[in-house]
Parts: structure tokens; C-alpha cells; sequence
């Protein structure tokens, strides 16, 4: 039997619970309530972001030649 995601008790199979995966309606309020409120969020970046230090790939800042209209030579 699956646990429900909001109280952790035991929730009956959808062919006989309405609210699956909640054990009850209740639980499945309590849960659209905290969706609508912006409790639950979504994370913005990825995990690519965390192994470059925070920098978007592909938005890492390069400063070379800023400015510069001139070339060495």
C-alpha cells in the first residue's frame, strides 16, 4: 500500500480511493493548497550550473578583446 505524500499514511489504491495517491480528499486539498500558495518550487537552474560554480553553460563571461578593435601583431 502507498504512503500519502502529505500526512505519510497508508493510502488505498485508486479503484478504491478517489484521492489516490492521498489517503483523503483532505490531504489532497491540503497538498493543491500548497502548489497554489507557492510552497512547492520548482528549482531554476541545473545541475550543469553547480559544477561550473554557478554559471549557466554558455553564459560564462569572456572579456577577451572587449572593447579591443585593434590585433596584435
Amino acid at each position: 500500500m502507498a504512503k500519502c505524500p502529505v500526512c505519510g499514511k497508508p493510502s488505498a489504491a485508486r479503484a478504491v480511493n478517489e484521492a489516490f495517491p492521498f489517503c483523503s480528499e483532505r490531504c489532497r486539498l491540503v497538498d493543491l493548497g500548497k502548489w497554489l500558495g507557492e510552497e512547492y518550487r520548482v528549482p531554476v537552474h541545473s545541475p550543469d550550473e553547480e559544477e561550473d560554480g554557478g554559471q549557466p553553460r554558455g553564459d560564462q563571461d569572456d572579456r577577451r578583446g572587449e572593447g579591443d578593435d585593434h590585433h596584435d601583431t
